[in-house]
């Protein structure tokens, strides 16, 4: 699958899915259907749930930063998964927030081990790895706020992953300046 391509809206993914039809889902088919998360958010390395999942290469991340299409589209699947998560996203500064339906999102996945944890890693990474940095880190500190207000919802070790994430490269060192 060609993850430039599909981030185009030339191709489908490895499914047959456009990016645009993906984005349509209502929020039961999202919290049901477990493939798509890969392909909205793609990593350089393999997926542990999902062999089919596309990769995204040097290039990619290249293609991802660079193109002002691909970064809009990525924004875009950003602010669909975080209206999923009852969040909202103001633009300038980037700054995440709860939406008006947040307190009926929350009980889909603001609960202790939720598979939804795990995507907010990948979702996370993948921002931070293709170049918008402010956003992941806007999404981090309401992740940060969330914990302090529900502190048995989300266990520390979650907290390090989504703090890892964002803060440090691929290799788990720190990041500086950025």
């Amino acid at each position: 699958m060609n993850l430039v391509d599909f981030y185009l809206g030339r191709a489908p993914d490895y499914q047959g899915r456009m990016l645009r039809d993906i984005r349509t889902w209502d929020y039961e088919k999202l919290e049901q259907t477990h493939d798509y998360i890969q392909v909205l958010f793609p990593l350089p390395e393999p997926s542990a749930f999902n062999s089919r999942a596309p990769i995204l290469r040097s290039e990619d991340i290249t293609e991802f930063r660079a193109n002002a299409s691909i970064r809009e589209n990525l924004l875009r699947s950003f602010r669909f998964m975080l209206s999923f998560y009852g969040l909202e996203c103001l633009e300038t500064p980037p700054l995440v927030r709860k939406a008006n339906n947040f307190p009926e999102r929350a009980r889909t996945w603001l609960v202790y081990g939720d598979h939804n944890h795990l995507r907010i890693t990948r979702i996370l990474k993948c921002l931070r790895i293709c170049g918008h940095d402010a956003p992941a880190k806007a999404f981090l500190t309401c992740l940060l706020d969330l914990r302090e207000e529900r502190p048995r919802e989300i266990a520390d070790v979650t907290l390090a992953y989504w703090r890892d994430a964002v803060t440090c490269d691929g290799n788990g060192a720190e990041r500086s300046g950025r």
